[in-house]
């Protein structure tokens, strides 16, 4: 009979990641712009440790959502990238060799209202090895959707 202690070693591993990031984001919180980039250098050198198959769909993944929400803040979060507005995690990548999973995903959270549809909606979608066009323009869209529309 095998015994549970309460946590993975992979959930604990998130949780201490979660920790050091907050602690990184109170002490970045009073420097304004620097914050701001040295957070998405954060997320870079993150996505830069990943195995070669996760790491092109998060570098594409990063690219896309500044392309079509540039208003949205990278950051970790759990050790993943994420895109903030308002410092409230909007989207998220998962890479699959973190999870020991077959797939990586891009998630959203409760903050996308764009992707209400009915009483039931996607908030996570698997990513092949390789995106197409036709997915690049999928996540495009679903990033605007969650952004929801411009206002000024």
């Amino acid at each position: 009979m095998t015994s549970y202690d309460g946590f993975t070693d992979d959930e604990r591993s998130a949780m201490k990641e979660r920790a050091k990031e907050l602690k990184q984001d109170a002490r970045r919180s009073a420097r304004g712009a620097k914050a701001k980039a040295d957070a998405e250098g954060d997320v870079l050198a993150k996505i830069a440790e990943m195995a070669d198959a996760d790491r092109v769909l998060a570098e594409r993944v990063h690219a896309l959502v500044k392309a079509n929400a540039p208003e949205l803040a990278p950051k970790l979060w759990y050790g993943m990238p994420a895109y903030t507005r308002d410092g409230k995690v909007l989207c998220f990548f998962q890479s699959a060799q973190k999870f020991k999973a077959r797939y990586a995903t891009l998630g959203f959270s409760d903050e996308a209202k764009g992707l209400d549809d009915g009483t039931m909606w996607a908030t996570s979608y698997a990513l092949t090895t390789e995106l197409t066009a036709a997915d690049e323009a999928r996540i495009g869209a679903l990033v605007k959707a969650a952004v929801g529309p411009a206002t000024g």
